[in-house]
């Protein structure tokens, strides 16, 4: 197979024209070449948070606060999730994943509520999709760690996790936890965890960023979720200066799981380039994940994403990856590549 048009190739997303070859669900070559294509060929997105379960209630909780939208357990989320049936919630789940998939997401990091329950409905969900779900489980550890990909905590002021921690810990799997979104209380708890991801970190000073670094601890942001609830806004391009930062759209009752309008907030509300946000959708949630892409290189697993270049939106544009960053969006998507 071969993918004909303007290639974001290597880690610094290089328009090159020409090729992309694909054998056997792997990137064969990366050639330079004349082609009339006007296709853009990219990286699949990872989207490095997510809480799909909330696919059930979108646009519920208007003006609520933060605390009242998910705080446990009685927060809105939570008690929409508990009133609403297992089928309800695998269907509104399976939904979302399929926007996720039509528009380029190739993996995703999932905190899932609901205990073991929880992650079995989801793992029903996904089942038979090329998309990937990376699931967070949340509950009890010895009865969700042995049926999740890892373990993702609220808070450090939700609860002391310790337990938790050591649990992952022993099962060979990561753990994760939120930090930092509603004020800086919590950050220093959570990296004595010594988390293998933190998300939100709306809050870091460099104190807290000087801890990430030495504890070589990667960040999850999600800013469009984070101005929806009125917590603040991440500076993003000091926390890429301490570690490595990866978008995520957060709860799908407030946003939709949809990395292209994440990378145009996070690059008109930073002071990030283009190649810089880019990778923060590809190339470092798949770091964050050890998978082996999120970049078009010889070698790579080829989960790539294919717009038009020549679409009402994007014709004419003069820079590929401003264009992808700032500006595409889901009609301009041509082919999703996740199976080869």
């Amino acid at each position: 197979m071969e993918l004909d048009g303007t290639i974001l190739a290597g880690p610094t997303f290089d328009a090159v024209e020409g090729r992309v070859v694909v054998e056997d669900g792997e990137i064969a070559a990366v050639e330079e070449a004349e082609t009339d294509s006007d296709d853009i060929v990219l990286p699949a997105f990872v989207n490095a948070h997510t809480h799909i379960g909330d696919s059930i209630a979108k646009e519920a909780g208007r003006g609520l606060t933060l605390e009242e939208l998910v705080a446990p357990p009685d927060g809105l989320k939570h008690r929409l999730l508990r009133e609403a049936s297992r089928s309800e919630l695998v269907a509104a789940m399976g939904r979302s994943m399929s926007f996720m998939e039509r528009t380029g997401t190739s993996d995703f990091i999932e905190f899932r509520e609901g205990g073991r329950r929880g992650v079995e409905m989801l793992r029903e969900a996904a089942e038979g999709r090329a998309l990937r779900p990376f699931v967070m489980g949340r509950g009890d550890a010895d009865d969700v760690l042995p049926v999740a990909d890892g373990y993702g905590a609220t808070g450090a002021n939700d609860d002391q996790f310790g337990a938790e921690r050591d649990a992952a810990r022993d099962a060979g799997k990561p753990f994760a936890i939120h930090a930092g979104e509603r004020d800086a209380s919590d950050i220093h708890p959570a990296i004595d965890l010594d988390p293998d991801l933190l998300v939100h970190m709306v809050h870091a000073d460099p104190e807290h960023l000087t801890r990430v670094t030495d504890n070589d601890i990667p960040i999850a942001v999600c800013p469009r979720s984070n101005l929806t609830t009125g917590v603040g806004l991440p500076d993003i391009a000091e926390l890429s200066d301490f570690t490595t930062v990866a978008l995520g759209t957060d709860n799908v009752f407030l946003n939709s799981p949809s990395m292209f309008r994440e990378m145009e907030f996070a690059a008109k509300l930073s002071d990030c380039t283009a190649p810089e946000i880019l990778g923060m959708a590809t190339r470092n949630g798949a770091e964050i994940l050890d998978r082996n892409y999120g970049t078009v290189e010889e070698g790579r697993e080829a989960r790539l994403l294919v717009l038009d270049g020549d679409s009402d939106n994007l014709a004419g544009y003069q820079d590929a990856v401003r264009a992808v960053v700032r500006r595409a969006g889901a009609s301009d998507v041509k082919r999703v590549l996740l199976k080869s």
